[in-house]
């Protein structure tokens, strides 16, 4: 999971950007009217309407912009009936990019990003092209000062694959049929995640700096900020020294 921390850096900063422009809304938005619609709009029952709702509380959504997002969901008020599409390419150096999208038009968002990729010295690729080089786990996020130690009991005990330090969190990695079971359990020992979610998590990373570094975070960036784009994985690592650069310069 090495070049993981590096990324769900550069995905934490990024989402705070994309809420003071309130896109994030439309991004929760989505998500709970999608996971209302695959598995019913009872949170105690669907897992993955819960994660929304969570997020979206934690965003400081309303509770009437939620409630109205999952009965569009089940069908309780008419809504735009969106699409879950998987798209996936290469960035500079071979980097693997996995994009996860939630569209209404399939013919737009795809020659939105085939653009995006073209234009940023990135390469489209075809359906499993990179996908098999991700993991699909859940993640589950403390800040960097909590108690670690009753995590790692705490998150082992219920059956949590890897604790992790990062630095400016700590995070706990489960299985992703795992991650509701897991969070629960925390939560009954006392430990309050900040945030938890499905992710992907590159098998193996690839090294890259300078010029290609700066290309591939760019590139990042133009498809995070497509309206139809849910999530951005890609299976690169970039060192302290080299982000510190890229940060300074930007």
């Amino acid at each position: 999971m090495s070049g993981h921390s590096k990324w769900s850096t550069i995905k934490f900063k990024k989402a705070l950007k994309d809420a003071k422009r309130g896109k994030i809304f439309t991004r929760l938005i989505r998500e709970i009217t999608v996971a209302a619609r695959a598995g019913g709009g009872d949170p105690g029952s669907n897992s993955r309407l819960r994660l929304a709702l969570d997020k979206a509380y934690g965003a400081n959504m309303t509770k009437d912009t939620i409630e109205r997002a999952v009965n569009r969901g089940t069908g309780e008020l008419e809504g735009v009936d969106y699409e879950e599409v998987t798209y996936e390419g290469y960035g500079p150096a071979g980097v693997a990019i996995l994009i996860e999208t939630m569209t209404d038009n399939k013919v737009r968002t795809v020659a939105e990003i085939r653009h995006i990729f073209s234009k940023r010295g990135g390469n489209m690729g075809t359906a499993g092209s990179v996908a098999y080089q991700f993991k699909k786990l859940g993640l589950i996020v403390f800040p960097g000062d909590a108690d670690e130690d009753k995590i790692l009991e705490a998150a082992l005990e219920a059956g949590a694959e890897d604790v992790v330090n990062e630095g400016e969190r700590i995070a706990v990695y489960t299985a992703a049929t795992d991650l509701h079971s897991v969070v629960l359990a925390l939560e009954a020992a006392g430990l309050q995640p900040e945030e938890s979610e499905l992710t992907m998590i590159p098998e193996n990373t690839i090294e890259v700096s300078g010029e290609d570094a700066e290309k591939l975070l760019r590139l990042i960036d133009f498809l995070e900020e497509n309206d139809d784009v849910q999530n951005v994985y890609a299976n690169y690592e970039i060192s302290e020294a080299e982000m510190a650069r890229l940060e300074a310069a930007s």
